[in-house]
């Protein structure tokens, strides 16, 4: 990123759809690589993706708010925040659904500018937290959030792929106070 191209976050469109969910593919194989079954990320379609997206994107009733963080015309990153899910309930809190960036793009800041842009308008709607789930064994998500300000509360689920239990471990941040 240079002065030429400033990084911009808006909230993404329906035309976004095959970029971020190309973005969600190529981050899910760069984190979670050695993490999950090899096979499952290896038969990851953006293509399938996207239009499970588009579908989702059409349906929504507004409580999910999705952003992209742009350099020039290209699409670098997404993020995904809405009610905080517990079990079929959703509550007054706010959950981080997703960040990702095109891997490319780790380690420019990009990621903290979609990360801060998210905790303001979770803010400016009034949550009082914002809760997100992250793989226990994935080191560098862990730090990223860390350094943002959130915190393990010490709650963990299995979450089941291709058969194999993959622990996630729930963060926290209060965003009032």
């Amino acid at each position: 990123m240079d002065d030429a191209d400033p990084l911009r976050i808006r909230p993404m469109t329906l035309a976004d759809c095959d970029r971020v969910s190309e973005i969600r593919v190529l981050g899910w194989q760069f984190a979670y690589r050695g993490l999950m079954p090899q096979p499952f990320l290896d038969a990851l379609s953006a293509a399938a993706d996207a239009e499970r997206r588009r579908a989702r994107f059409a349906e929504s009733d507004g409580s999910v708010l999705n952003l992209v963080a742009s350099v020039g015309d290209e699409i670098i990153g997404w993020a995904a925040l809405g009610p905080y899910r517990e079990g079929e309930l959703r509550t007054e809190d706010a959950e981080l659904y997703a960040l990702y960036l095109d891997p490319k793009h780790v380690g420019t800041g990009a990621g903290r500018a979609l990360m801060q842009e998210a905790l303001r308008r979770a803010a400016a709607l009034g949550h009082d937290h914002v809760y997100l789930w992250v793989v226990r064994g994935n080191a560098r998500a862990r730090r990223f959030y860390e350094r943002a300000g959130f915190r393990a509360d010490g709650v963990e689920e299995p979450y089941e792929v291709e058969g194999v239990l993959v622990p996630e471990v729930r963060y926290v941040r209060e965003l009032s106070g």
